[in-house]
């Protein structure tokens, strides 16, 4: 395997959570030079003692070319997540008994794709479905905002996600699109045991072929001036409301 089929997590947090779920992925550590090594730095090279990976020390300029963002003086190498096959997530099927799905469709900014997944995770959602044309890569960015929910979440790569949300409903899944212009208001709506909540990109909003697909739209009620919210913002809403709501 060569650098690119790697990328680079960075921030105390974040390594030491790839350390915690996926040991395995993390393939060196870099330490800027001069960080002082206690508190969560000195656990954080316990942990990596303990899962036999690498620990180098290196100067500021090397690790802001990898780490280009706020990295605390810590990156690690890993492996790349990939995304499960549709294949795989249909063999995977008959393990949930009343799916709980994510879809985004078209969410091209990887703090956000980051920060829905770590609501994903957090709200107990199984299995979480990404085109694979129109959304963000699984990078170092994306990973960092997810805090630990990459290694946690089933992520599946769907090829075409209007004939795979045909599927889900086949067999059973209520499809809820969230749609500012929706009659239909989140707070209060029936919610059914099997469901997914599909959710559109950073300033388009679900493409009409995905909306004819829902069940139901609903949308978040606004009481201020803005019209819409941050498509993170609008995924943590909805999935704890759908959590709240289940049978």
């Amino acid at each position: 395997m060569d650098d690119l089929d790697r990328t680079w997590l960075y921030g105390v947090h974040a390594v030491r959570n790839a350390l915690a779920t996926a040991p395995g992925r993390v393939r060196r550590i870099w330490i800027v030079q001069g960080r002082r090594r206690a508190g969560a730095t000195a656990e954080l090279l316990d942990e990596a003692r303990a899962a036999n990976v690498r620990v180098e020390t290196v100067d500021r300029r090397a690790l802001d070319r990898v780490a280009p963002g706020v990295h605390q003086g810590v990156a690690a190498q890993c492996d790349v997540i990939a995304p499960v096959t549709e294949a795989e997530f249909e063999r995977r099927w008959q393990e949930f008994a009343n799916p709980f799905v994510l879809v985004l469709e078209g969410v091209l900014d990887p703090r956000n794709l980051g920060a829905c997944l770590r609501t994903a995770e957090a709200a107990g959602v199984d299995a979480v479905l990404l085109p694979k044309r129109r959304s963000a890569p699984l990078t170092g960015t994306v990973a960092k905002a997810a805090s630990g929910a990459l290694d946690r979440l089933l992520i599946v790569s769907v090829t075409n996600l209007a004939r795979r949300l045909g599927w889900l409903a086949d067999r059973g899944v209520w499809l809820v699109g969230g749609d500012p212009a929706a009659e239909t208001e989140l707070f209060g709506f029936d919610v059914p045991a099997s469901v997914a909540v599909v959710l559109g990109g950073e300033g388009t909003g679900l493409r009409r072929l995905t909306r004819e697909r829902c069940d139901t739209l609903v949308r978040i009620p606004m009481a201020g001036e803005v019209s819409s919210l941050n498509v993170s913002v609008a995924a943590a809403l909805m999935l704890f409301e759908v959590a709240r709501s289940r049978p």
